[in-house]
């Protein structure tokens, strides 16, 4: 049984590396945390008055930068049709489970209030700038048991390497004394350019990320309190402080370079 699997999978990862290599997407197939049918619910970009956008906060886009976030949204829309199917294929080739897949892009609103903050806080920056730092407008969570995170993260990140996803940013925070524990990483599409995230989780990491959510955004709220932003920390210390570390999982490494599979 377990030889039959083996050699199965090994199969299957040939024909997918070959597949993708050509650009062809597999939106239907069947993998953890996925639909078998093909998913046809798409983000579309929201339209905005004609002065441009406002949000909370005094938070406001011109016209034309309004415009170009509304181009990039429209861009990482087509994007994501070609990066989902990969970051599908090499869950399940590392046996991870999809984590709220439905929300694998950034709402128009938040990206706008991403650029917004930054041309704020940044008054020479241009929002093709801001635009050029937004790691997340695509994103995904990987999520293994305790006792499979180490090798299922080993092999998605090399899976996903293999396909020509570099890999731009490498986050891990399972050594860290205090504060969030996972792993947040960045790679760059191969054909598109875009940058996408995929955060790999256990179950008790993940459930420390969702319950302190909320008190990270009042946190970094400019009206927060220095006495509440400490109160704040602290309790998010905590939480995350009985988070289970997988065993070497601080000293997972991003891949250095392209690892053929067969």
């Amino acid at each position: 049984m377990t030889t039959t699997r083996t050699v199965t999978r090994a199969a299957i990862t040939a024909a997918l590396t070959t597949a993708l290599s050509t650009g062809i997407a597999f939106t239907a197939m069947a993998v953890p945390g996925g639909s078998d049918k093909s998913d046809t619910s798409r983000m579309t970009a929201a339209e905005q008055p004609e002065d441009g956008w406002t949000g909370e906060g005094g938070l406001s886009l011109s016209p034309a930068d309004n415009e170009r976030v509304d181009q990039y949204v429209k861009e990482a829309e087509r994007a994501e049709r070609s990066i989902s199917p990969q970051v599908r294929a090499a869950a399940w080739i590392a046996g991870a489970e999809v984590i709220g897949f439905d929300n694998r892009l950034k709402s128009p609103d938040s990206l706008k209030r991403k650029v917004a903050a930054s041309l704020k806080e940044h008054s020479a920056q241009s929002a093709e700038a801001a635009l050029a730092t937004l790691s997340d407008a695509v994103r995904y969570t990987l999520q293994w048991r305790d006792d499979q995170y180490t090798d299922g993260v080993t092999t998605a990140a090399q899976t996903l390497s293999s396909w020509g996803n570099d890999s731009t940013k490498w986050s891990n925070t399972w050594g860290r004394g205090q504060g969030y524990k996972g792993l947040n990483t960045g790679w760059r599409a191969p054909r598109s350019g875009q940058l996408f995230e995929v955060q790999f989780h256990t179950p008790a990491s993940k459930g420390a990320q969702e319950a302190t959510h909320k008190l990270y955004e009042e946190q970094r709220l400019p009206g927060t309190s220095p006495e509440r932003k400490k109160e704040l920390q602290e309790q998010q210390n905590a939480l995350f402080a009985a988070v289970p570390v997988p065993a070497d999982a601080d000293r997972l490494t991003a891949p250095r370079e392209p690892a053929p599979l067969g």
